[in-house]
């Protein structure tokens, strides 16, 4: 089954409309709440002070034109993905290392456990020192943001294999690197698709509060800096309507890598069965 074909099942199917359920009920508490002021007479404590969805769709609407908008879409998208993949390259060949190298792992995971509890964003203003442009240190907090959780599900999954299975394969004469090619990778994919799924949701959240902090990257004007640039413009323009905009933005673009990357994880291990 392709994936095209997974994500049709599985928006045309009952999980979907269940989905879709959810986000009408969702949408009309919102709106309920967001008005309440006009139809109950009195504003509801939090949610009476947000746009109604409604004047966010239209607020929305207009932005469908701007380039602008499409340009903060394109520069988040762009940075998380370099961030991601850079996180992917590096840390499942760490984390794979680390399971299966005990001198390897003593010498480097002291070091990796004391930076690892670091969040990302205590990096930016270290990362806007040593790096040369601001698009960079973007990028490598990005990258922080994916790094650590992916190689920790690496490490994981390659150490919750079975010792049966090396002492079986070893018995049968197989070298190292069949062990690894059959046994290891095989058994740790579905971690590699685990921590790539949270660590793709960890990247979104990174790379917006970055691009708030340092002004949008290399853009200095007051559009296309990327989502986290266009919301916080939007609050200082006073537009809460697109601040709203630019959330759902996110959550969209967010829940698509993750869902992309999960019915990918699905491709890769058919074996692996929902029940």
């Amino acid at each position: 089954m392709t994936i095209a074909s997974r994500l049709k099942k599985k928006i045309s199917g009952r999980a979907g409309l269940r989905a879709a359920i959810s986000l009408v009920v969702f949408l009309i508490l919102w709106e309920a709440g967001a008005r309440s002021k006009q139809w109950l007479g009195f504003s509801l404590p939090w949610i009476g002070m947000i746009p109604a969805p409604t004047a966010v769709l239209r607020v929305w609407g207009g932005l469908l034109n701007d380039r602008g908008y499409w340009q903060s879409w394109y520069l988040s998208l762009f940075r998380v993905l370099a961030g991601f993949i850079a996180a992917m390259v590096v840390g499942i060949p760490l984390g794979l290392l680390m399971a299966v190298s005990k001198n390897f792992n003593s010498i480097s995971f002291p070091t990796f456990e004391i930076l690892r509890p670091i969040p990302p964003l205590a990096w930016v203003p270290v990362a806007i020192i040593f790096w040369p442009t601001q698009e960079l240190s973007i990028a490598f907090v990005t990258f922080l943001g994916a790094f650590f959780t992916v190689v920790i599900n690496v490490v994981g999954g390659a150490r919750a294999i079975d010792v049966r299975y090396f002492q079986s394969a070893q018995a049968m004469g197989s070298s190292q690197w069949d062990i690894f090619r059959r046994i290891v990778l095989p058994a740790t994919l579905p971690s590699i698709v685990v921590g790539s799924s949270v660590g793709m949701g960890i990247t979104w959240n990174v790379v917006v509060a970055a691009e708030m902090i340092s002004g949008g990257g290399s853009q200095t004007g007051g559009s296309g800096g990327g989502l986290g640039f266009f919301i916080w413009n939007s609050y200082v323009g006073g537009s809460y309507e697109q601040i709203v905009v630019g959330m759902l933005s996110i959550g969209i673009a967010g829940y698509a890598c993750s869902e992309l990357l999960r019915s990918l994880g699905g491709y890769l291990t058919p074996w692996l069965k929902k029940r």
